[in-house]
C-alpha cells in the first residue's frame, strides 16, 4: 500500500456566493471557490502553470462594501464575504474587457473566448481596430478615434487645465515655447473676472511682456467653479488689439 501524504488539514471559511452560503480552505482564493461551486467565472492570466495576475479583469466580481469590482482571482475567500459573480455591473465590466481586448488582439485561438464574447453580448467591431492605440501605441485622441470636429468636444480648454502628465497645452504656449520665448519666470499673474457674459468666472491672466499668453481658470473662482468656456480661455487677443 502506497502513503498519499495529505499535508496540513485547513481550516475552512465560510461566505455567500451568489446569495448561496459555500465553504472554502483558508487561503484559497474567490476564484477558487467559484470553480469548486461550478460557477463559471472567465479569466485568462489564471489557470493552468499560470499563476494569478490580476491582470485581465475578466474574473472580477462584486464583494459587498467594496467600492471597486476585485479580482476574484487574487482575492482570497473570507468568512462573512458576500459576493455576487454575474451581477449587472459585473457583465457590464467583462463585456467592456472583453471588447478592448478583441478590438486589439486576435482572440480566435483563445480557448473560452468565443463563448465569452457570445455569452456577454460583447461587441468588439464598435471600437474599431485598436482604437486610440494602447500600451506603447497609446496617443491622444477622441471618442472612437473620430476626427475632433465630430467629437463631443467644446473647445472649452478644460482639458489643459486638468491633464495630469503636461501632454496638453494651449497653441499660445506650445509655440511660445516652440520658439523658444516662453519664459515663465518672467510672467506675472493676475486674477480677475472674465466679461464675456454674466457669469462671473474667475479667470487669471498670465502675463509675459506686457502681452496676455495664457489664461487659466481661478480653482476657487466663482461662476462654473474652476472651469471655462471657450471665450473665457481664448477669446483675450481682444484685449491687447492695438488696432
Amino acid at each position: 500500500m502506497t502513503a498519499v501524504p495529505l499535508g496540513i488539514p485547513r481550516r475552512m471559511v465560510e461566505f455567500a456566493l451568489d446569495g448561496e452560503p459555500v465553504r472554502a480552505p483558508e487561503g484559497s482564493t474567490v476564484l477558487d471557490a467559484c470553480r469548486a461551486a461550478g460557477k463559471d467565472v472567465p479569466a485568462l492570466c489564471a489557470g493552468g502553470a499560470l499563476a494569478p495576475r490580476g491582470t485581465c479583469r475578466l474574473c472580477v466580481v462584486e464583494v459587498e462594501g467594496a467600492a471597486a469590482l476585485v479580482p476574484a482571482c487574487s482575492r482570497r475567500a473570507e468568512s462573512g464575504l458576500e459576493v455576487r459573480t454575474d451581477s449587472e455591473r459585473v457583465r457590464h465590466s467583462r463585456r467592456i474587457v472583453l471588447e478592448l481586448l478583441a478590438s486589439s488582439a486576435d482572440l480566435s485561438t483563445t480557448p473560452g473566448a468565443a463563448e465569452w464574447i457570445e455569452e456577454y453580448g460583447a461587441s468588439p467591431d464598435r471600437f474599431g481596430p485598436d482604437a486610440a492605440g494602447r500600451g506603447l501605441g497609446a496617443r491622444i485622441a477622441v471618442e472612437h478615434d473620430g476626427p475632433l470636429t465630430a467629437s463631443a468636444c467644446v473647445y472649452c480648454g478644460d482639458c489643459v487645465d486638468v491633464c495630469p502628465t503636461g501632454a496638453l497645452s494651449s497653441r499660445s504656449e506650445f509655440d511660445m515655447r516652440a520658439a523658444g520665448t516662453w519664459d515663465e519666470g518672467s510672467q506675472t499673474r493676475t486674477g480677475t473676472v472674465c466679461t464675456h457674459c454674466g457669469a462671473g468666472c474667475g479667470v487669471t491672466l498670465h502675463v509675459q511682456d506686457n502681452e496676455i499668453v495664457k489664461v487659466t481658470a481661478l480653482p476657487d473662482g466663482s461662476g462654473a467653479h474652476g472651469s471655462l468656456c471657450s471665450k473665457g480661455r481664448f477669446g483675450y487677443q481682444l484685449v491687447q488689439n492695438r488696432d
